[in-house]
């Protein structure tokens, strides 16, 4: 049985989030990670309509009883509804977790959530956010090295060194990320200060996420040196799989061009070719260097179960080596 302040904070068993996958994390995807016992995010931006927005939240509550919440994605984007018109319906429908994430601070958002009674987790990159995130009140702050699968700002820091940081300079519940995708990677965070860890990489291939099986195959095979990062040259910076669009936008970052270029590969219509067509080279798919620790698919839980399983082996291991680690006679 797990009990970090996450676990207790979330009302969940595992002190484990499948990170927000644009595209990916859809309802049944959602629902079968909560239901396992884990935090499932709904990734608020799949919807351009309140009513499909709403659907959504009711087809993961008809899924399972279990918590979930909904993601609010600040990152800049050309075409998605305003975040308050997703809070009204995440109020009206009596979501109790929000995350936030993007390149500030949900200081727009953080009395009307709070005042809901709203669980507020806040998404960003270093100590001087996580601060700034403490300082307006939210929950509990996720915060993701340099490792990590997707969006990874420009510090740099590796997760190692970024999370006792933020951990040693806020109060409220840290989960952390970058790099983890089994047992032991869990085991090195919470022992690093964190409550909870997040994970996105090691989900892409979970029975349940809709990325297609030609994607998830081509995954299995990957190293630790198959990611690379684009975007930084427009401010985005993303660490994603390598293939051939991420090839492409790098060479059409080193020739300096603009954000309406590099749109026609980085684009959803061409994310969602690679994601449900099975493309593996028309977009570009965020992911982190742990996925040359994934080898198999599995549902969800069992992957859980195998984390858990893992996590306890890494912990036993510990008390082994202290416990041969005695005083010697001189």
């Amino acid at each position: 049985m797990w009990k970090t302040g996450i676990t207790e904070l979330l009302k969940i068993e595992y002190p484990i989030i499948v990170g927000t996958m644009m595209h990916l994390s859809q309802a049944p995807f959602v629902a079968a990670v909560s239901d396992a016992g884990a935090l499932g995010i709904l990734a608020s931006a799949n919807y351009q309509d309140r009513e499909s927005f709403r659907q959504a939240i009711r087809d993961i509550r008809n899924q399972t009883t279990k918590p979930f919440a909904v993601n609010l994605n600040m990152f800049p984007a050309r075409k998605r509804l305003d975040n308050n018109v997703y809070i009204d319906v995440i109020l009206d429908e009596g979501v109790k977790i929000v995350e936030t994430s993007g390149h500030k601070a949900p200081e727009e958002y953080v009395d009307r959530l709070k005042k809901a009674d709203v669980t507020l987790i806040h998404k960003c990159v270093g100590v001087r956010y996580a601060k700034k995130a403490e300082s307006l009140g939210v929950d509990a702050v996720t915060v993701v090295g340099y490792e990590n699968g997707g969006a990874t700002g420009r510090l740099d820091i590796t997760t190692l060194c970024l999370v006792p940081r933020v951990v040693d300079n806020i109060k409220i519940p840290v989960i952390a990320g970058g790099g983890v995708a089994d047992g032991r990677g869990v085991t090195a965070l919470l022992a690093l200060g964190a409550e909870g860890v997040i994970m996105g990489t090691r989900f892409l291939v979970a029975d349940e996420c809709p990325l297609h099986p030609n994607i998830k195959a081509r995954l299995l095979t990957a190293s630790e040196l198959d990611t690379t990062l684009v975007l930084r040259s427009v401010g985005n910076t993303h660490r994603v799989w390598k293939n051939k669009a991420s090839a492409v936008t790098a060479e059409m970052e080193a020739r300096g061009a603009g954000l309406e270029e590099l749109f026609t590969i980085v684009s959803g219509d061409q994310t969602k070719k690679m994601y449900f067509g099975g493309d593996a080279d028309s977009g570009l798919l965020a992911c982190g260097q742990a996925i040359g620790l994934v080898s198999e698919c599995k549902p969800a839980r069992e992957i859980l179960l195998e984390i858990s399983r893992e996590a306890r082996a890494a912990r036993e291991r510990l008390t082994a080596l202290e416990s041969t680690a005695g005083p010697k006679n001189h």
